[in-house]
């Protein structure tokens, strides 16, 4: 299942551990940077987590100029548009993400018009649009799951057409990704579940999908290895900060392998299902991970029985037969996907989210044939089928 050509890329500096926060300002610095702006959450901000940052700044006589604090967790053409005002009117020079996807995802949209010019976001949809560097831009993320620190793609809602538009570029990529646990210390366990989920299906997606190479395997299987290894440890211990530590990198390790191997249905049907019924994307991750293995199993079984080494340990990997190994690695997720259930009720179906109505299935199927994620699944995907998973993943 190896390609004979493959490419891989990820010039992002990873600046990681427990004191990494005080990084930020040789960094910007670094880049000629002067002015930069702060992209974060009332959440994010409520929580304390923009102190150490802005004490690093201002004891290194860094001035962050402008503080946008009021991205949505289902950013919007319209958020963009809001704080690239602000940013060009406090003649910002840089941009400092804190946050978790949608603050990211926010961030990067903000950086293609600051550098780009216009205002419309919408004029820069699609690969391949954007041909030259954009603004020095740094991200320090608070949940350990989206992997937008090293990915070169954003995803920002379009609320007029209930659609969620992609952007890709390389130059969407940050200069530098900050990993530091004291920024997910604070994480609710129903947040720390979800984003973990949507980390592991990254890797697992990665590592199963058409696009997968080497390179990418080694960086998914990492963090599978870890998130299998530290998730229940932070849902029973959330002031573990080395573990805490673990599920960060493991992130960036998800997001490093996707962002090079791509994802599959999982992913499809997850974008078609939070633009449709507006559900955080770990969740939708953790909903329809199981399923969509299940619907690709004879085409993936040799990655999937492999997974099981990194799910379960070489112990429980030696002692299950060659031939029932692809079938254990899901009921290992299913395992985990139940423990998350008992700690903090992260839905294991979509009947128990409570927020999807049956008749949206349908829209939501035929969305996600039109996702870009689709092309890479290793087993096409017919409107009957995606149909068939969803009723499969309903209860």
């Amino acid at each position: 299942m190896n390609n004979d050509y493959y490419e891989f890329f990820c010039p992002v500096k990873v600046i990681a551990g427990k004191a990494a926060l005080e990084h930020i300002p040789y960094e910007v610095r670094g880049l000629a940077a002067k002015r930069p702006m702060i992209i974060t959450d009332k959440g994010v901000r409520g929580a304390g987590l923009l102190e150490p940052i802005i004490s690093a700044c201002e004891e290194s006589d860094l001035e962050i100029v402008a503080i946008y604090d009021d991205v949505p967790p289902d950013s919007s053409t319209a958020v963009v548009r809001d704080i690239v005002g602000v940013y060009r009117q406090e003649k910002c020079d840089s941009i400092i993400a804190v946050g978790g996807g949608s603050a990211i995802d926010t961030a990067k949209a903000v950086n293609i018009l600051a550098s780009e010019g216009g205002d419309d976001i919408r004029a820069y949809v699609g690969a391949g649009v954007i041909k030259k560097a954009l603004k020095p831009f740094f991200v320090v993320p608070t949940t350990a799951g989206t992997g937008s620190e090293v990915t070169s793609v954003a995803v920002i809602a379009d609320h007029e057409k209930s659609v969620k538009l992609p952007f890709s570029s390389s130059f969407l990529l940050p200069n530098a990704a900050i990993i530091d646990p004291r920024m997910t210390l604070t994480l609710p366990p129903h947040v720390t579940a979800a984003t973990a989920m949507d980390a592991m299906t990254h890797a697992v997606e990665a590592f199963t999908c058409m696009g997968k190479n080497p390179l990418s395997d080694a960086y998914a299987t990492s963090a599978i290895t870890k998130i299998s290894a530290s998730l229940r440890i932070v849902m029973k211990d959330p002031k573990n900060a080395d573990a805490r530590l673990e599920l960060a990198q493991a992130s960036t390790m998800a997001g490093i392998a996707f962002s090079n191997s791509m994802v599959g249905l999982v992913h499809a049907l997850g974008h078609a299902t939070g633009s449709i019924c507006h559900l955080p994307h770990g969740l939708c991750m953790n909903l329809f991970l199981p399923y969509v293995l299940e619907y690709n199993l004879e085409s993936i079984r040799e990655p999937l029985g492999e997974l099981l080494l990194y799910l379960e340990g070489p112990d429980a990997f030696a002692a299950t037969p060659l031939s029932r190994r692809p079938e254990a690695s899901i009921s290992a997720i299913r395992r985990l996907r139940d423990d998350l259930y008992k700690h903090c009720k992260l839905p294991r179906t979509i009947k128990e989210t409570g927020k999807i109505k049956e008749h949206e299935l349908e829209k939501i199927a035929t969305n996600a044939l039109d996702d870009g994620s689709i092309m890479f699944n290793r087993r096409e995907v017919s409107l009957e089928d995606a149909r068939a998973v969803l009723k499969r993943a309903w209860a």
